[in-house]
């Protein structure tokens, strides 16, 4: 039978030429499947997107992108509301601007700000509500916002040397004398104690790095403008600048209500000296009541529990002076 010019092809059974694995890729899979909040179509992946944004928001209303360093800069901080701008102006703390809002309503309070803060030369600069509100963290601002620069913390040891190396060479008339904070959390205690030293000729407040408290506005406010004249140290470890301390030649005295030695017999006042005060609910942490020399108790009625921490230590500073004034 013709075939109609056709060739037939006869099939070969059997195993056929492959690719060689040339197409495996093709074949392989896609990997894991993305967690819904890393699909950019997925409703997970817009709130996390959402959720980092008021995060960086409320953070950017805390701070304007200072952080604490080795060299132990504050965070930068705002005040807000105008009876808390203009008090803090008249205290003469140190600020880097002060945002009145656009088409603020004026009033005794906003005319006094603008006042001090041109007679201080601090940059007034008009600023919108939004941004009020983003560096206030939607805090009530009431249009007046002032903004603190970083506190300039010395180092604890290097404060301490300098300071004994001046009296040694006479450029400093009495025995160094300082106060150092151990477990220290409220602002308003750090501004009155740096008030107190400043008071009785001190020569420096001691801070630990971590867990205490900072020289913020608050601290600033209630030590009058103190902070200006009394430099608040930073200590990476207390218990380690107390040893340096004694070292030195500086008597550390520890403020307790169960104390080896009462105030008013205190043998060492004339001496350098750091006092060295707890927090009143603690009071001293055991590592750092080891480190004192003696313990000084304040004499104080039995039905008085404590003292508070401030209060303790301008009491103590007033009877150093009292005995150094008696000789």
């Amino acid at each position: 039978m013709a075939n109609n010019g056709r060739r037939s092809v006869k099939m070969k059974k059997g195993p056929t030429v492959g690719t060689g694995g040339h197409g495996r890729k093709a074949l392989e899979g896609k990997g894991p499947t993305p967690k819904a909040e890393d699909r950019p179509y997925h409703k997970a992946h817009k709130n996390k997107q959402l959720a980092e944004r008021s995060d960086a928001k409320r953070g950017a209303g805390r701070s304007s992108g200072a952080r604490s360093g080795p060299k132990g800069r504050a965070t930068e901080e705002v005040v807000t509301g105008r009876n808390s701008v203009v008090e803090a102006l008249r205290a003469g703390i140190p600020a880097k601007a002060l945002h009145i809002a656009i088409r603020i309503e004026m009033d005794d309070r906003v005319k006094e700000s603008l006042k001090l803060a041109a007679e201080r030369g601090i940059p007034l600069l008009e600023t919108g509500k939004p941004e009020l509100d983003r560096m206030t963290d939607e805090a009530v601002h009431q249009g007046l916002v002032l903004q603190i620069p970083p506190y300039e913390y010395q180092d604890a040891y290097d404060l301490a040397e300098q300071t004994m190396d001046r009296w040694k060479k006479g450029h400093v008339s009495n025995a160094p004398i300082f106060v150092a904070l151990d477990g220290i959390t409220d602002p308003r205690n750090l501004g009155a104690i740096i008030r107190s030293v400043s008071a009785f000729s001190g020569h420096g407040v001691i801070v630990p790095e971590r867990r205490s408290v900072g020289v913020t506005a608050s601290a600033w406010k209630t030590s009058a403008g103190a902070a200006v004249r009394v430099p608040v140290a930073r200590a990476s470890n207390l218990n380690s600048a107390l040893k340096q301390f004694k070292n030195m030649g500086i008597y550390v005295l520890g403020l307790d209500g169960d104390g080896d030695v009462s105030l008013p017999d205190l043998a060492l006042a004339t001496e350098p000296v750091c006092i060295v005060v707890g927090s009143e609910g603690k009071g001293l942490s055991r590592l750092v009541r080891e480190n004192c020399d003696q313990i000084v108790s304040i004499p104080i009625d039995s039905a008085m529990e404590s003292l508070n921490a401030s209060m303790a230590v301008g009491i103590s500073l007033y009877e150093v002076s009292r005995q150094r004034s008696a000789k």
